[in-house]
């Protein structure tokens, strides 16, 4: 049997990799060359590494993966199916990781904002000066590989004092088998404008996604972002988002997660200035031999500053859940608050969820907590429900959707929020 060697699967995931960084204007070549230079001498991060100590890449770097692959099977009705938020958003859609415009809905937007494939605004001075400023490639491995490939992904920028009426939609569809795609966001906020943003990605085929994605909240500017990762099968998606908030800044951001292979999130949140305030909510569904694991870091950097985090599990079969969340408040960050909270429901055997909250904290004069909790459903409010004539499955499904509804509550989007409650009713009621 042919041994596959680390060098043989590095090459596989560069390949194209010289060739697109030559055809890159100067200013992204260098970027692109560090990425890859970087990539080249650390490799894909391994269960030695202590961040990936439960998340093992290896079975998935077996396999073999296309580049942007050029199928194109997407039709209006797939779309309008899949999608999350129903009426006239404004709408992108990527497919196999590059953007379909034939499907997409972006010829007419409000005045101020501009969005479309970050392809066609390397130009643009907001991407010169942001772009690979916040996602450090020198310490994480796969930014590093994205950072060398960039090119595709949605690019957003809202001017000064612009509000935005309706949500931005980005819905990403893998259709092709084997699809290796690096897709790269980046999300501009300029002062005082005010922004809703919904991210969905779908696909069942085997196929692999390093995604990362910078945002920056200028002053007293607002930026909600909900992320819903509904892909299924054998689909493997690493995810890292990278937000920078200035100050009077608020940004809230949710990961629904569920049903794939397997998910790593990456989520780094820095407070540069004071009264910047965040709010993360997750909540992740799993089943099976799913796998989602999220690593959150939120970076107190200045003083007054607010941040409230609330993930929540639930896991059946045979899936494995990770939450390692770290709050990290520097010496000059007085008068901090932040809380931390993961929760979690076991609902087989053979289901596990490994849980690691962190407090790093460097100032004294700071509201901080953090707890993590993992069990099954109660059986006092079990009892509850079935002595008031509800079957003990029905039971079982009122309490988990009820688990859930805490992280659902928080966003804002009522449409949006009507259809994940329906998605994970369904779900559980599928495993019930």
């Amino acid at each position: 049997m042919k041994t596959t060697t680390v060098t043989s699967v590095t090459d596989t995931f560069l390949k194209g990799s010289e060739a697109l960084i030559a055809s890159s204007p100067a200013f992204l070549r260098s970027l692109q060359q560090i990425g890859l230079d970087t990539f080249v001498a650390n490799g894909f991060p391994t269960t030695k590494n202590e961040e990936w100590k439960y998340t093992n890449l290896a079975p998935v770097l077996k396999q073999s993966f296309d580049l942007y692959p050029s199928d194109k099977v997407l039709t209006s009705t797939t779309v309008d199916q899949l999608s999350f938020l129903k009426g006239n958003s404004i709408l992108l859609v990527f497919e196999n990781g590059k953007l379909n415009k034939s499907l997409s809905r972006i010829s007419e937007l409000p005045k101020g904002l501009i969005v479309g494939d970050l392809a066609d605004h390397l130009d643009h001075p907001a991407v010169q000066l942001h772009l690979g400023h916040y996602a450090d490639g020198k310490i994480e491995s796969l930014v590093a590989l994205n950072t060398a490939f960039i090119r595709h992904g949605t690019f957003l920028h809202v001017e000064q004092n612009v509000v935005v009426e309706d949500p931005i939609y980005i819905m990403s569809v893998t259709t092709a088998t084997q699809a290796l795609t690096y897709p790269r966001n980046l999300f501009i906020a300029e002062s005082g404008s005010n922004i809703k943003i919904v991210e969905s990605v779908h696909g069942t085929t085997a196929s692999f996604t390093n995604a990362v994605t910078e945002i920056v909240i200028l002053e007293n500017a607002f930026l909600e972002l909900t992320k819903i990762q509904a892909e299924e099968g054998e689909a493997s998606r690493v995810d890292h988002t990278e937000a920078s908030l200035h100050k009077n800044s608020l940004f809230h951001i949710h990961t629904i997660s569920g049903g794939s292979r397997l998910v790593r999130n990456d989520l780094h949140i820095v407070l540069n200035a004071e009264n910047a305030n965040a709010y993360l909510n997750g909540l992740y569904v799993i089943n099976g031999n799913d796998h989602v694991d999220n690593h959150t870091l939120v970076d107190h950097a200045m003083p007054h500053c607010y941040t409230d985090e609330l993930y929540k599990g639930i896991m059946g079969g045979r899936s494995h859940g990770v939450f390692n969340g770290k709050i990290m408040v520097r010496k000059d960050a007085q008068k901090t608050n932040a809380y931390q909270s993961n929760k979690n429901i076991i609902l087989s055997d053979e289901a596990m969820m490994n849980t690691k909250p962190q407090l790093e904290i460097y100032a004294d004069d700071v509201k901080c907590s953090h707890g993590a909790t993992t069990g099954r459903l109660d059986d006092e409010s079990l009892f509850y429900l079935r002595s008031r004539g509800i079957g003990l499955e029905a039971a079982r499904a009122l309490l988990t959707i009820a688990f859930a509804e805490d992280v659902l509550s928080r966003i804002s989007i009522e449409s949006l929020k009507e259809e994940l409650q329906s998605l994970i009713h369904r779900s559980l009621n599928e495993r019930n």
